[in-house]
């Protein structure tokens, strides 16, 4: 027994030293204190690393199909009225979503930005005593109300009871409301009075599209939007206006939910125009991102980078549509964000690292000052005795 325990003694790699023979010194002092410093920093450091989650980066082909995107937004256009401001989305798989009211809500604005009234959009007027029927009389008593579509009705019953109904009908037949005051409905709810009223008025804009997740764009745009031979056209005669002030500022633009780290470049972008009309473009590259929590939680979202354009030109000169557009494409790579946390093992190699890393270093620098201090003594005692 006794001869086991001599040669686990022989295999002592830490030989001690009887206390009479240390010999402290200032420098080993200093050098001490500093590296105790060093390594307590180095060690609540690596603490805080381990206590906190990294999240891990890594970029994938996207081999996702079928799925929607949703387009989050929050618009001001100070000097355009919400009766005539329009939203419409359309990708190149060919489908349209035309003068879009569903999920979007507009607040009237007055010069000083002030909200005046909100509503959600594609609220119709309120109904006014003895229109004018289908078949030409005035509405009687216990009558049912059918109004005409004036030639755009899609089947020979259909009725037209608004305003805004004879302009839809208009609309999925192609033609355009030159003058608003020779329809019946109109001219009773007021249409070209309430523009003229809402004159100098601003609007803001927000809710959300969900499309297809292709390429296509979405816009914002006075008139009534229909499809004419191929070719999508806004009604912008019901106005009587030669120009528009499209100025606006973006309060919100996302596409997707919110994950932590996301930065919507758009976010507080405004723009004002200086010509009486003007095209505002950007173009949107999107990249499909997702980010998975610490606790397992995915979010499936987007982020996106983005360059604008502007086309002007005068009054009575529309060479282009007047709005905002916002063309979007969609990136084949896919960002996966991945919250983990170190685990305990690699926590546990690099305090050791830093405890042995420090120590060995300071030994070393303690090392090189004593001998140094101890050879320059030595040089000085033979010079002094020399």
């Amino acid at each position: 027994m006794a001869g086991i325990l001599n040669k686990l003694r022989n295999l002592d790699a830490y030989p001690k030293i009887n206390e009479d023979f240390y010999s402290r010194t200032l420098s080993g002092g200093v050098i001490t204190l500093v590296s105790s410093v060093v390594m307590f920093l180095l060690f609540f450091s690596e603490l805080r690393l381990y206590l906190h989650s990294v999240t891990e980066t890594k970029l994938v082909v996207d081999t996702s199909r079928g799925e929607t995107l949703r387009i989050n937004f929050d618009m001001t256009f100070p000097a355009l009225a919400c009766s005539i401001l329009s939203v419409d989305a359309m990708d190149i798989s060919g489908e349209l979503h035309l003068d879009v009211k569903h999920d979007i809500v507009k607040r009237r604005l007055d010069s000083h930005g002030n909200t005046i009234d909100a509503r959600q959009d594609g609220i119709g007027a309120t109904k006014i005593e003895k229109p004018l029927q289908k078949h030409g009389g005035r509405l009687e008593h216990n009558e049912t109300y059918c109004g005409s579509c004036y030639g755009a009705e899609a089947e020979e019953h259909d009725c037209c009871n608004s305003c805004e109904d004879v302009r839809e009908a208009y609309r999925k037949k192609g033609w355009g409301v030159t003058n608003p005051d020779l329809i019946d409905q109109c001219k009773r709810e007021g249409f070209l009075q309430r523009v003229k009223d809402e004159e100098g008025e601003g609007c803001n804009i927000y809710g959300f599209l969900e499309v297809n997740k292709v390429a296509g764009n979405f816009h914002f745009a006075p008139g009534k939007s229909f499809h004419q031979a191929g070719v999508h056209v806004h009604d912008l005669l019901a106005f009587h206006k030669d120009s528009f002030n499209i100025s606006h500022k973006i309060n919100r633009l996302t596409f997707g939910d919110y994950f932590p780290g996301v930065v919507n470049p758009l976010d507080k972008v405004q723009w004002s125009q200086d010509t009486p009309n003007a095209m505002y473009q950007y173009f949107i590259k999107v990249v499909p991102t997702v980010y998975t929590d610490i606790s397992g939680h995915r979010i499936q979202s987007n982020q996106f980078s983005v360059t604008e354009h502007v086309k002007s030109s005068e009054a009575g000169q529309l060479q282009s549509l007047p709005g905002v557009f916002f063309f979007y494409d969609l990136s084949p790579i896919k960002v996966t964000f991945t919250e983990e946390h170190i685990s305990f093992l690699h926590f546990l190699t690099n305090v050791c690292a830093i405890v042995g890393g420090v120590f060995t270093v300071s030994g070393i620098i303690d090392a090189f000052i004593y001998h140094g201090q101890k050879a320059i003594k030595k040089k000085m005692e033979i010079g002094k005795f020399g």
